[in-house]
């Protein structure tokens, strides 16, 4: 049998009484060469009952006894997968309009430099969409293949990419990785940064999926409940790992890009609202600790040290802590005082509502 050009993987635990939604609006899809692996990693409820009411030969149920885990059931299914193209989607979450596949399939036929393609989604709620997810906006909203350095620049300052959204490459993962067992958080981000290393990436502007946002039998809900410490650390490692693979790729003017992904990591887990109960809050022990781990000299050092103030400073500064900000931006630049934007953003602090205004303005060219 000839190989379908789409691996639908379907990783599915708990959730049942979703999966119906899903694989329907897979199945309603107006480009039909694919296959749909529903991963029942040892369900306790009736996936199984449901995977086998799917009256279509492209739907094939494939269960694990005992249970894998999230990480190890995705790499089984990507491993078990035929298709040219892979589509991680959870049964929880679904595709929103009938052409997407036939949108992404065209544009990665047409450019076999483009290693996955991903776009905006809706948040769901009891059934209501909710807010936007995944959008990527920069000078202009509109469809685009987007160079892969240029992306992972963005990328190591956080995820964007909402992970349902994404159709890889099969080659990116069996060339480049699986999912990593040691990243059980932000696994995905670490593979979209590191596949960006040596892809083009496209994007569409329609959201086109729906992301169900955390309710208690999601995979992300379960890890939420986890140690927000380890989470921390996993993004933290991620930014170091993405500079060594960069390194030992021999891209040296991504470099600096890195260190400054790393460094807005660090602000982002120290000054953020989401890690205000982590012990990772404001600890600027770990800080020095990591520093010396990964870094060889104090130049270095410092010029972090200074990025990592900065983006401490404005994640106050848009939290409306300004006393805060102030003393984070004065910090920055006592470790390097030839930041210009650090210069610029104190006069904009310093200006009131009228700061706030032109800062907002500057952004909206970015």
């Amino acid at each position: 049998m000839q190989n379908p050009s789409v691996s639908f993987v379907v990783p599915c635990y708990k959730l049942a009484h979703l999966l119906p939604e899903c694989v329907n609006s897979i199945l309603s899809q107006t480009y039909t060469n694919f296959e749909v692996l529903i991963m029942d990693d040892c369900s306790p409820d009736n996936t199984a009952e449901v995977a086998k009411s799917f009256e279509d030969p492209r739907v094939k149920h494939i269960r694990n006894d005992p249970n894998l885990g999230h990480l190890q059931n995705y790499n089984k299914g990507i491993s078990l997968s035929r298709g040219k193209y892979v589509w991680l989607i959870s049964a929880d979450d679904y595709l929103r309009k009938p052409y997407i596949l036939e949108k992404y399939v065209g544009l990665m036929d047409k450019h076999p430099n483009i290693g996955y393609v991903f776009c905006p989604g809706f948040g769901v709620r009891d059934g209501i969409e909710t807010r936007l997810f995944g959008r990527f906006s920069i000078h202009g909203d509109h469809d685009r293949i987007l160079a892969g350095h240029a992306l992972l620049k963005k990328l190591l300052r956080g995820n964007f990419v909402l992970t349902p959204s994404g159709m890889v490459r099969r080659e990116c993962y069996e060339k480049i990785s699986y999912f990593p067992l040691t990243m059980p958080w932000a696994g995905d981000w670490y593979l979209y940064c590191l596949f960006a290393l040596h892809y083009n990436v496209g994007y569409f502007t329609e959201p086109m999926l729906c992301y169900r946002e955390h309710h208690e039998h999601s995979m992300t809900y379960d890890r939420l409940r986890n140690s927000l410490d380890d989470n921390a650390a996993e993004e933290i490692a991620i930014s170091w790992n993405i500079r060594m693979k960069v390194q030992e790729e021999g891209y040296s003017r991504l470099d600096k890009v890195c260190l400054y992904g790393v460094a807005q990591t660090y602000a982002r887990v120290i000054a953020s609202e989401r890690y205000r109960k982590s012990d990772f809050f404001m600890n600027f022990e770990f800080l020095e600790e990591s520093l010396g781990r990964h870094t060889t000299n104090e130049t270095e050092r410092n010029w972090i040290r200074a990025r990592v103030y900065a983006g401490i400073a404005n994640e106050y500064y848009w939290q409306g802590d300004l006393a805060s900000a102030k003393q984070y931006f004065q910090r920055a630049i006592e470790k390097d005082p030839w930041i210009v934007s650090i210069h610029l953003k104190m006069l904009l602090l310093c200006l009131g509502k009228s700061g706030d205004y032109l800062r907002k303005m500057i952004l909206s060219f970015r």
